[in-house]
């Protein structure tokens, strides 16, 4: 089964806050600030709202939409209550995102009669528990599950039969099949191919010439076949935060102020994973949209704010002395994660009282809320960004976490 929760964001506000339920609504910020949509009610998108356009669109499309900046605990609390109940129809699932997930029922559908009994019971429970809307495909495959939940939109139940995938999605368009996006559906297009079955019956040596290996996947997929299974989450392998500026700045204090915010997130979300980074990553994207990445190693591992944000603070004075362009966002990540455990310096105890520092940081934060205590550099936020328990609400174009 493919489960995806209809135009979730919206649906957990409305949840919240019944008198949006049947009105225009986007999550994504203030339209007169950057930003995209992250989520539109289906009242919205017969306006011609989507998912990715910019706010500033969206306001002229539909001027009568509510516009929430949203929040990102309140969806995340809403997903794990939305996985707890999967797992409880079945142990193998495979989350994808916050909103959807893709769960292998086979053996667990007897308890419940048959698969689609299992399915509407699942979509029951959610709606019953959480007052949320989930559409659900039902095929003997994933990406075939995924294309039957997606046309089943909204509130939805589709189960394709074993031996019906290729006639199933063979009248489809091709921007309809995983992986698809606008450049390869152009180029598709190009060749003449605007069906799943065109897809499916094209010379795979000459799909592999134009998309390399990526054209094999496309005509296993086209034909019904995939044989990926349902797998549970791996550990990340990476941590980042960023955020888009309202205006582009050059303000060195600013720029600062946010890299110290989002190296302390960094930081926090390290040791709650009981994990330690090797690799610090600074991200910038200039007035231009150029995008640069630049990345240091250190010599030890590292779960510090300070390690983190001084790292950071030498790739962004250096990337800043050789770019004279305003910054647009900025961001920090850490890689190459570990176990905690080395060797202690003997000579230098300043990392561990900078870890002794940091878990007592970390036990008012998570008593008292995330701004509760804050380092000199970061109060510069407090006058910028809206301040909550569960932290500052930058304007991203996307969600803050």
């Amino acid at each position: 089964m493919h489960i995806d929760l209809d135009t979730f964001f919206v649906s957990v506000e409305q949840v919240l806050n019944p008198e949006l339920k049947g009105k225009p609504v986007v999550v994504g910020g203030r339209p007169d600030r950057r930003g995209v949509v992250a989520s539109a009610s289906y009242e919205a998108r017969a306006s011609g709202l989507h998912a990715g356009m910019p706010l500033s669109t969206a306001s002229r499309l539909c001027p009568q939409a509510t516009f929430i900046e949203g929040s990102f605990p309140k969806y995340r609390d809403a997903s794990q209550k939305f996985m707890a109940i999967l797992a409880d129809f079945s142990p193998f699932l495979e989350p994808v995102g916050l909103d959807e997930a893709y769960l292998d029922a086979t053996g667990f559908e007897s308890i419940y009669g048959s698969m689609g009994q299992m399915a509407v019971a699942i979509k029951q429970r959610i709606k019953d528990e959480l007052r949320l809307c989930a559409s659900v495909g039902i095929a003997s495959c994933k990406v075939v599950a995924k294309v039957a939940s997606e046309l089943s939109k909204p509130d939805g139940l589709l189960e394709v039969a074993a031996g019906e995938e290729s006639s199933f999605l063979a009248p489809l368009s091709i921007a309809k099949l995983p992986g698809i996006g606008k450049k390869t559906e152009r180029i598709l297009r190009g060749l003449g191919i605007n069906t799943i079955g065109e897809l499916s019956i094209m010379p795979l040596s000459a799909l592999k010439s134009h998309f390399g290996a990526f054209g094999e996947l496309m005509y296993r997929f086209a034909n019904g076949i995939d044989d990926r299974k349902v797998e549970p989450p791996s550990a990340a392998k990476s941590i980042s935060r960023e955020t888009t500026f309202g205006k582009d700045t050059k303000d060195r204090s600013l720029l600062k102020a946010t890299l110290r915010y989002l190296s302390e997130r960094v930081g926090a979300d390290l040791r709650q994973r009981s994990k330690q980074a090797r690799c610090v990553t600074l991200k910038l994207r200039y007035a231009d949209f150029t995008t640069i990445t630049r990345s240091h190693t250190l010599r030890l591992t590292s779960d510090t704010d300070q390690t983190i944000f001084d790292t950071g603070l030498k790739l962004l004075n250096k990337a800043l002395a050789q770019e004279k362009q305003p910054v647009r966002l900025i961001g920090i990540g850490v890689s190459n994660l570990t176990e905690p455990g080395r060797q202690l310096d003997m000579l230098d105890s300043s990392t561990q009282r900078l870890e002794q520092l940091n878990r007592a940081i970390d036990r008012i934060r998570q008593k008292y809320g995330f701004t509760a205590i804050q380092t000199g550099r970061t109060l510069l936020l407090k006058d910028i960004f809206p301040e909550t328990e569960g932290g500052y609400t930058l304007h991203t174009p996307s969600l803050s976490r």
